[in-house]
């Protein structure tokens, strides 16, 4: 056939608008097909997600430039859903399937592209586009007055030196316990919420909160009650005044799938004696997915200390969310702005839609996020199609794809060509109010930090990560390069996500290793003040805080990309090449020094 067949779905002069639909909007789309093909019929194939013949539509031949016939449809979904399509053409002499492969096209053999169509029921709250998050590890960040042990669960060991790394070695029966802690509390990150408001903050998101035997918290205890260590209620509701009051939201973690074994609910060991476990008339006990009861039971992961909550139970939903003295109705009005959701690919369709309705009744403007590694868009959990947006089931979600594309490309092993897949991909799948409120982050609990991924991402044993420590070239390798992605992470789409201490220089591999108690005193200031500098770029720019993203160039380790917001119009420049680049305008520098191709540099230019 020679030429190719020309149509690239992230591109507006083949589909405008780009990314998703909404019932009702006109979408158009154009295809160019060489004249040599003799072309006599093109049709859209629509298909709903689960393989089913939803539409065929027919193109018209719009006009011919040599050497392509360029062909055109209009046409418009009524119903929100996840679809995909492919084109038939009809030549004089054959008929085929044109499928997607990349950005480009091909017959037979490839995949279909995507398309979906969100609902607007529930729009995201727009003050959080763009909005810089900070993530806090409550009990390794800051500690104000004594530690209160009263009530707290046993076993625990308290940290006498904050410098100390966190346990990691396993107890005698090969357990890591994380039941070791700092003292750190609500009442600290009060104190600190100045710092943060200076560093550019404008919500926090704190890992959990409720009483529990681990340092983490993810083994929930009482849904109802602070952690003692931690705080009060009133502890609680004062740090969120406090913060409201400097303009900066709260943003809790909600662990939903399963709870503790040593929890007031399940009460594994017979601690409390209401509950399901303790108690075979508790009202708990339809809570849990018991096989054989007392001791056989579905737990997260294989996990026996974290039995499975029953998302479907009445009880359980009505405890939580089904009313107005429910667990979440107390917790927003004591100052909660919103959820981050734990591992919500665990929680079903109905319980999330339920969730979010009362969630908005008692606060038309709380935030709810998802827990989702992959492209939230499209994702297949349990053998279930998610819908996440599609039905309007979250606001935002954690950006680990980008987390990913960005740390790769800043290590050099992207020469910007996956760094513009990914970041298209999401700008085409998802809703731009979701994208601009998604948490764009470069570390967090759950993996390295950034700091430590930038130059040394490989894993290992637990024996292993404890003896590796960085060198005083790796730390400055590791510096620069943070940099550069950190410049991406605040100027790409999103709403950038700090985990504590990031802007002070700390290291560490996975988990227990990425959640030290933060270095006051002894933080790197050029950093923090690099990322002062992000946080007031983001917060000033309407462009970076809800604006289309373009992508200009992305090769030899160059990504030049554009955001528009109204007359605003910002492009971007990012070198991660060995070589120097003068491509940026003089005099428009961020960061960095194109004459030192090591250290990699950022430009920025604004017209309105």
């Amino acid at each position: 056939m020679g030429l190719r067949i020309l149509y690239n779905s992230l591109d507006p002069a083949h589909k405008l608008p780009f990314g998703v639909l909404t019932p009702g909007e006109t979408c158009q789309l154009t295809i160019a097909i060489p004249r040599s093909c003799q072309t006599v019929r093109v049709i859209l194939v629509l298909e709903r997600e689960n393989g089913e013949k939803f539409q065929e539509l027919e193109f018209q031949r719009d006009h011919a430039a040599e050497p392509y016939e360029y062909y055109r449809l209009f046409f418009s979904l009524e119903e929100p859903g996840l679809f995909y399509y492919y084109f038939r053409i009809t030549t004089r002499n054959e008929q085929f399937r044109l499928l997607k492969q990349g950005e480009d096209t091909n017959i037979e053999a490839g995949s279909y592209w995507q398309l979906s169509c969100v609902s607007t029921r529930f729009p995201v709250p727009v003050e959080y586009e763009g909005r810089v998050f900070y993530q806090i590890f409550p009990d390794r960040f800051h500690q104000v007055g004594r530690c209160d042990l009263t009530d707290k669960l046993q076993p625990y060991w308290i940290h006498q030196d904050l410098s100390e790394p966190p346990v990691w070695r396993p107890n005698e029966r090969g357990e890591v316990l994380n039941n070791d802690f700092y003292g750190g509390n609500l009442a600290g990150i009060r104190e600190k919420l100045p710092y943060l408001h200076d560093l550019g903050v404008g919500a926090l998101y704190l890992n959990p909160i409720f009483m529990a035997c681990s340092s983490h918290r993810y083994d929930t205890a009482d849904y109802s009650r602070i952690d003692p260590m931690l705080g009060t209620d009133q502890d609680f509701q004062d740090l969120c005044n406090a913060a409201h009051d400097l303009g900066m939201k709260i943003i809790l973690d909600g662990v939903f799938s399963h709870t503790g074994s040593n929890s007031i609910y399940f009460d594994a060991n017979h601690i409390f004696g209401h509950g399901a476990v303790s108690n075979p008339h508790s009202p708990y006990r339809s809570w849990y997915l018991f096989r054989h009861y007392p001791n056989d039971y579905e737990s997260w992961w294989g996990f026996k200390t974290l039995p499975c909550l029953n998302k479907h139970d009445p009880g359980f939903i009505d405890y939580l969310f089904g009313s107005d003295e429910s667990i979440i109705a107390k917790w927003l009005r004591l100052g909660a702005d919103g959820l981050r959701l734990d591992v919500v690919d665990e929680l079903p369709d109905d319980f999330l839609m339920a969730l979010r309705e009362r969630l908005r009744a008692l606060n038309p403007k709380a935030l709810l996020i998802g827990e989702v590694w992959e492209d939230a868009s499209n994702k297949i959990s349990y053998g279930v199609r998610r819908r996440y947006f599609t039905e309007a089931q979250l606001d935002s979600v954690m950006n680990y794809p980008w987390r990913n594309a960005i740390l790769s490309f800043a290590r050099g092993e992207d020469d910007g060509r996956q760094l513009r897949r990914a970041v298209l991909t999401l700008a085409e799948n998802y809703p731009a109010a979701v994208l601009n409120a998604n948490l764009n982050l470069l570390s967090s609990h759950d993996v390295p930090r950034a700091l430590t991924a930038l130059v040394d991402p490989t894993d290992g044993e637990r024996e292993d990560l404890a003896q590796r420590t960085m060198t005083a070239a790796q730390l400055a390798m590791g510096k620069a390069r943070l940099r550069l992605a950190t410049f991406l992470q605040f100027t790409l789409p999103g709403a950038p996500c700090i985990y504590y201490g990031d802007e002070a220089g700390m290291t560490g591999y996975r988990d227990p290793f990425n959640r030290a108690y933060y270095p006051w005193g002894k933080e790197d200031l050029a950093l923090q003040g690099h990322y002062r500098a992000l946080g007031r770029l983001k917060s000033q720019s309407q462009a970076l805080r809800r604006g289309s993203v373009e992508v200009l160039e992305a090769q030899d380790g160059h990504f030049v990309f554009r955001r528009r917001h109204g007359k605003e119009v910002v492009t971007l420049w990012c070198n991660a090449s060995p070589l120097p680049w003068y491509a940026a305008p003089p005099g428009k520098l961020l960061l960095g020094d194109p004459r030192l191709p090591s250290m990699g540099f950022c430009a920025m230019e604004t017209s309105n």
